[in-house]
C-alpha cells in the first residue's frame, strides 16, 4: 500500500510535447508509470512517447480516464493548467514549476479545496511510490521501496536523505515533494492523515524549513492524532532574520516567527525525534531496525 500514486495511477502530462515534458514523460514510462496521455493546446491529435495527444484536460480526461495529471509548464501558466485540470475533476495534480506568483496559488489552493480534489506543489519534485509509480522528475534510480514515509520542503535535503537511506538499505513507502513556496496545494498537516492510515508506513519523517507556520501546525496534528513515529530535520538555523533563503517561504521574521528553533520546539514537544542534519535521520533510522 502508499499514498497518492501507486499501480492504479492513470496520468495524464500536461505540456507533454515541450523539452522538459517530453523528457520526463519518457522518465516516468520508463520507471513504469502508466501515463495514458498529454495535453497541449493547439497540438491535440500527435503521438508523443507513444501516447495521444488532447487540446485540452477535459478531452482527456473523457477518452483515457485518468485519475491525476502532473504539470511540466513554466511558472506563468501553472495557474490556467491548474485551473483547468481542477475543473476537469482531477482527483490528484502535481505541478513542478517554481516562482508561481502567490496570488495563483491563492485562487488555485482555495478552487482546489472547493472541489474536493489534491494539489501537490508548486515548486515540487513530485511524489513517488517506489517499484509501483513515480509523477515527477526525481531520479528514481536511487529510491528504494520500504516502509518510510517522507514528506520534504527541500529537494535537495530529500535526495540527500533518500540517497543516505538506501546506501543504508532503508526504503520508501513514499516520497513526496510538498514544496517550498508560501502556499502549498497540500502542506504537511493535509498529508499527515493520509500516512497515519498507510498499513505499509511504519515511520514518517518530515524535512522541513524556515518560514511560514506549517511545521507547528503538524506538531500540533501529530501531537493528537499520529501514532506512528515521527523523525523531524529543519533546515535552514544559520538564516539570518528578515531575509528569504532559496524558496519564496524561507524566511524568518524579525521576531522569529518562522525560526528552526520554534518550529523544533513545537515538534519535540509533539514527541517527534529531531535529527539536526540529514545524516541524523538516518542515523535514528537505522536504530528502528526497519
Amino acid at each position: 500500500m502508499s499514498i497518492l500514486v501507486d499501480e492504479s495511477t492513470r496520468l495524464i502530462v500536461q505540456g507533454i510535447t515541450g523539452r522538459e515534458g517530453t523528457f520526463h514523460t519518457e522518465q516516468m514510462i520508463e520507471y513504469g508509470t502508466n501515463v495514458v496521455g498529454g495535453v497541449t493546446p493547439g497540438k491535440g491529435g500527435q503521438m508523443i512517447c507513444g501516447v495521444p495527444v488532447f487540446n485540452t484536460v477535459r478531452e482527456a480526461m473523457e477518452e483515457t480516464q485518468a485519475n491525476a495529471s502532473v504539470l511540466f509548464v513554466p511558472a506563468a501558466f501553472t495557474k490556467s493548467g491548474l485551473m483547468e485540470a481542477i475543473q476537469a475533476d482531477v482527483p490528484l495534480v502535481v505541478t513542478i514549476a517554481e516562482h508561481v506568483p502567490v496570488a495563483d496559488m491563492l485562487d488555485v489552493y482555495h478552487a482546489a479545496k472547493y472541489k474536493g480534489l489534491r494539489v501537490i506543489g508548486p515548486n515540487s519534485f513530485g511524489v513517488i511510490s517506489p517499484g509501483k509509480s513515480k509523477v515527477g522528475f526525481m531520479a528514481h534510480r536511487m529510491f528504494k521501496p520500504g516502509y518510510v514515509a517522507l514528506m520534504s520542503r527541500s529537494a535537495t535535503n530529500c535526495y540527500e536523505t533518500v540517497l543516505m537511506m538506501t546506501q543504508a538499505g532503508i526504503g520508501l513507502s513514499t516520497c513526496i515533494g510538498v514544496g517550498g513556496d508560501m502556499i502549498p496545494g497540500s502542506s504537511f498537516v493535509e498529508l499527515l492523515p493520509l500516512l497515519q492510515k498507510d498499513e505499509e508506513t511504519k515511520v514518517i519523517v518530515l524535512i522541513g524549513e524556515i518560514g511560514g507556520d506549517e511545521e507547528e501546525k503538524a506538531a500540533a496534528y501529530i501531537k493528537a492524532n499520529v501514532k506512528k513515529p515521527v523523525i523531524a530535520c529543519i533546515a535552514g538555523k544559520n538564516a539570518p532574520k528578515g531575509r528569504s533563503m532559496g524558496h519564496a517561504g524561507a524566511i524568518v521574521g524579525a521576531d522569529g516567527t518562522g525560526s528552526a528553533q520554534n518550529k523544533e520546539a513545537a515538534l519535540r514537544d509533539a514527541g517527534v525525534l529531531i535529527a539536526d542534519t540529514t545524516d541524523d535521520i538516518v542515523r535514528i533510522l537505522k536504530t528502528m531496525n526497519l
